[in-house]
């Protein structure tokens, strides 16, 4: 690899609120970027997964779950993750019967078919640390899962992100809220999504590109009117309440730096994977220095 650092890197971030809030600044121009520059490639999670696979992205948002298989090509960064408490994944149905929809997941029999948001993304990671027999799994973009759940497509999904505040307007009942599954067991906060960067590239890049992202999230808080119109345009036709929910519940403290806390969280979801056979072993730092 040449000594000199590119001065334009492309970047896979999701249109979610709460990437569009963090990102805003740094993608716009509205902050110090240090001479870097910085192309946008936008999709949902699971797609940013398989293209972080692919060692297609310089840096990219992904699921905590899906990092666990790349910590090789990939070191995380500390600025930009989404964790937190009581953000985590819902499992939801039209059945009211919480106790019948959880009794069968916890059989060997178990006959329910369940949409997920994804194999490789931590709601997916969730659902097996729950419920290890819940294997009647369907891949679905996050945002279609709902409606498959109303229309009896599957009898249960796992819905993340904005649909956390519109299921119950759809008819649908919580089963169980997999955030506060793993809060309990882990006494920790749910990591959900990190953003990473190619090892490959220098220390000193990877070191200015985390600056970078910092510096973006806290010019998002000191002014979170500047990133309303990028927010929006990617919004699609989600409500401004809902859009406020959303940036609430996954931008927090975790996004500005994941400190110890955040990292410990990250940790230990990596070695209840490994416990129970998901994931190898991991031998590298995964943490920027």
């Amino acid at each position: 690899m040449s000594l000199q650092q590119p001065t334009t890197l492309n970047i896979g971030i999701s249109p979610c609120p709460n990437d569009c809030f963090i990102f805003d600044a740094m993608v716009n121009g509205r902050i110090d970027t240090e001479g870097l520059e910085f192309d946008v490639y936008m999709d949902d999670v699971e797609s940013l997964n398989q293209k972080a696979f692919e060692n297609k992205l310089d840096i990219t948002k992904l699921s905590y779950h899906a990092y666990a298989y790349i910590t090789k090509s990939y070191q995380l960064l500390n600025s930009g993750s989404a964790l937190g408490n009581g953000c985590g994944p819902l499992l939801v149905s039209m059945s009211n019967d919480a106790n019948y929809i959880i009794t069968n997941l916890q059989s060997k029999m178990s006959n329910l078919t369940i949409a997920i948001p994804g194999t490789f993304t931590t709601a997916s990671f969730l659902l097996a640390l729950a419920f290890p027999f819940a294997i009647n799994t369907v891949e679905m973009k996050f945002n279609d899962i709902e409606d498959a759940v109303v229309r009896g497509d599957v009898d249960a999904g796992i819905i993340i992100h904005e649909n956390r505040f519109t299921y119950e307007k759809k008819g649908l009942n919580k089963i169980i809220d997999l955030g506060e599954y793993w809060e309990t067991l882990a006494i920790a906060p749910i990591p959900l999504g990190g953003i990473v960067m190619k090892r490959s590239f220098p220390e000193e890049l990877k070191q200015k590109v985390n600056r970078i992202i910092r510096r973006s999230v806290e010019y998002a808080f000191a002014n979170p009117d500047a990133s309303k119109v990028f927010v929006k345009l990617h919004s699609q036709t989600m409500h401004d309440d809902v859009i406020k929910k959303h940036i609430d519940l996954y931008v927090n403290q975790y996004s500005i730096d994941l400190g110890e806390k955040g990292k410990r969280a990250v940790k230990l979801l990596f070695d209840k994977a490994m416990e129970l056979g998901v994931i190898d072993k991991i031998e590298d730092n995964i943490f920027l220095n």
